[in-house]
Formats: C-alpha cells, structure tokens, sequence
C-alpha cells in the first residue's frame, strides 16, 4: 500500500462524478479506472462492496500523479496495497481506491531500494538472492512494502524499522521528501505516517531504502525454511483471512486471551475464530465484512469482560459502515478505526517469535 493512510475525505466542490475522474484519470495519468469494482476480489479476507472507482497504478510516477490529482481535487480516496490485514465494508469505498502495484525493485551492495507495492515476500526472498540478511522476516508478511513502512511491520521477532534506512515520500502539499528512519517515529506497529493533522492529508509513501547485510546464502536459506515451517504449523493458512485481528497487549498475547476465554471454533455467519490461531478470524463460509466485524467486536468484549483488557485491532476497517447505535446485534465498537484505515495495512504481519497470538 503506498504510505497506506486510510481513506481521506476533504469538501469537494462538486458531488463525485466516477465517470467525469475515470475519464480525467485516463487522459492525464494514462491509469484504466473501473467503477464500481468490488473490493473482495482484492483483499485477503475476501469480504467487501465496490469501490465508486478503482485504479490500478503500476510504477512510481503513475503513484505519485494520482496522489497529487486526487488531493488538489478535494477527491476522497484509500490507498490499497496486496489487501491484507484490512476487512472493507460490505457497503464499499466512496471515491477512488487506489490499488498500489508499483512493484521496482534494485539492489546494489548493501541496500534494496523497492517501490511501495513491492510484496514484502519477494523482498525477504530477492534479498537471499543477492546474499543479503536482515530481511528474512519479512516473508511471514503478506502485504506490501508501503503499508508495512506505514504499520511498522514485523513478524518473528523483527520489524520494519529494524532494517529501513530512508523513505521517500509525497507529502500533503504535493512535495516529495527523501526522509531518514529516525523522522518516521516508528513504535510497535505504529509510524508517525498513521497520525496526521486533523484536515491533513497524511504522507503517502512511494518508496523505502533498506539496509541489509552480507551473509551466506545457505544460511538464509535455512531462516527462510524456518519461518515457512513455522507458519505451517501455527497460522491457518489458505483461508481466507486478515492475519492477526489484534495487536498483542503490553507483555501478553491476544491469541492466548481470546482462547481463554474460550471463543476458538466462535461462528458468527461466515466468519469464525480460527481453532489454529484464535487471533485470526477466518472467511471460511463466504461471509460478509459485517459478519468478520461483529465477531472481532464479540472477541473484544468478552477478553474486555473477563480479563480487563482492551484488545487494540491491529486490522483496518474500512469504508461506509453503519453506526454502532443501527447495530444492536455488535458489542462495543473500537473507536476511531475507520477515518484512519490502513490503505494497505495489510503489512502489519504477525509478531510469533514463539507466541502463538
């Protein structure tokens, strides 16, 4: 996801017009734009109603050039990485959802410089390729180099912040700035790219500069082995899913307070609490985003009830969703999750290292 700031919303002087910006889109960026493209086809947990217009942009220019439309348009917008670790709502995205696939990707010496929609898969295994280490992480992420910046992503004992050097970035007047990681704020799945300014667009990340270091490929190798076998026998893979639903709390684990307050194997519609992983919901009965919703608020109340914690969702809902007060069916809704949903926060991963969550 590009920096993945959630969808941004500024008064526009006129009503959206998806064909009238479709069509400006075409002739001044060279995009294709859909309308009204259903967001499950891309997103990991496979929930989520149509996006007004859809983009899909393929490099750093046609990245930065439809930034820069739609803000000096006043358009509201989302950014979209590889859709994991976010649940769209079953009412869509108003606007323009931009689908981040600008996948460059160099390496020389040291340091991997990669485009924001560089899957962070590829960039743990071009990185064994090139005889580089630190990034071996970065393959139990299922999502993209921007929302990972972006989330501070980590997995297996690592994050994001451990191995980035400098991000470039386009900022809320249009600028592109080349900022060091020191500028970034990086906290446990936290960035300053997450906090703007009330009416501010938040910077939106185009590409990152990674430090690595020289190893021997076999030994790689064998990390990267472990970390598949790891993630075999501890997450539910191949159905659909976000990954984990929340952030572990200070000096405990999410996945060990909702088993015990026994909600593994918990149905609401199509959605379920893994009995694998129970802090991952599945869409194992083509559910519905609201269904994955009510059961992530069911989760969050019990653990709340039982054990005086407030669990923080490290997933992004996002899009048009209802009031809690027109949801008589749902506990306690997180408060503040969906102005400030993750385009792509999808690169929020996991964090194992022995904790199965």
């Amino acid at each position: 996801m590009s920096g993945m700031p959630g969808p941004e919303h500024a008064t526009a002087p006129e009503p959206f017009d998806a064909l009238r910006v479709g069509g400006e889109i075409q002739r001044r960026i060279g995009a294709k734009t859909v309308r009204d493209e259903p967001l499950a086809r891309h997103t990991t947990m496979r929930v989520g109603g149509p996006a007004d217009l859809y983009v899909v942009v393929r490099n750093a220019f046609e990245l930065r050039a439809i930034v820069r439309f739609v803000r000096a348009r006043g358009i509201p917008h989302l950014l979209l990485g590889r859709g994991s670790d976010m649940v769209v709502s079953d009412a869509g995205v108003r606007g323009v959802v931009i689908h981040v696939r600008a996948e460059g990707l160099e390496i020389e010496g040291d340091a991997l410089v990669a485009e924001a929609g560089v899957p962070l898969a590829r960039i743990a295994t071009d990185a064994h390729g090139a005889g580089l280490t630190g990034a071996e992480f970065a393959l139990a992420i299922p999502g993209s180099l921007g929302g990972s910046v972006w989330a501070n992503a980590g997995a297996h004992g690592a994050e994001m912040a451990d191995i980035i050097e400098t991000v470039d970035v386009v900022g809320a007047d249009g600028s592109e700035a080349r900022l060091p990681a020191s500028a970034l704020g990086f906290g446990y799945r936290d960035s300053r790219l997450k906090h703007r300014a009330a009416g501010t667009p938040a910077d939106v990340v185009i590409s990152a500069a990674l430090r690595l270091r020289p190893e021997d490929p076999a030994v790689v190798a064998t990390r990267l082995d472990e970390i598949r076998r790891w993630r075999r026998e501890h997450q539910p893979l191949g159905i659909p899913s976000a990954g984990s639903v929340f952030r572990n709390p200070e000096g405990g684990s999410a996945g060990r307070l909702i088993d015990a307050a026994g909600l593994k194997g918990r149905r609401i519609g199509g959605a379920v609490v893994s009995e694998k992983h129970a802090n991952w919901i599945l869409n194992d009965r083509k559910g519905t985003a609201t269904d994955v919703r009510d059961l992530a608020d069911l989760a969050q109340a019990v653990v709340r009830d039982r054990f005086g914690v407030d669990l923080v969702p490290e997933v992004e809902f996002v899009g048009d969703w209802p009031d809690a007060a027109d949801r008589p069916a749902a506990p306690d809704r997180p408060h503040g999750r969906d102005a400030e949903g993750a385009g792509d926060a999808e690169g929020a991963g996991d964090d194992p290292a022995g904790d199965p969550r």
